[in-house]
């Protein structure tokens, strides 16, 4: 299992990797409910932040096979 530090370190890449290469999806970061919490004192842990760094990585992997561009990976 990865500890919170490593997975915040691998969502910033994967984050910056989206920025850099695929600007057009940073608008759908915006959406995850991670980034947006619903609540005033959200309880983020290790279990929500490898769902949150699963999601941005099919969101990149998604996009860049679909997009005949795959050697960009986070």
């Amino acid at each position: 299992m990865k500890t919170e530090k490593k997975l915040n370190a691998d969502i910033l890449k994967i984050t910056m990797t989206i920025q850099e290469n695929f600007p057009e999806l940073s608008k759908y970061i915006v959406e995850m409910p991670i980034s947006a919490p619903d609540i005033a004192t959200p309880q983020i842990n290790i279990k929500i932040l490898e769902e949150y760094h699963d999601s941005l990585a099919t969101l990149l992997k998604d996009y860049a096979v679909n997009h005949g561009n795959t050697t960009k990976k986070p």
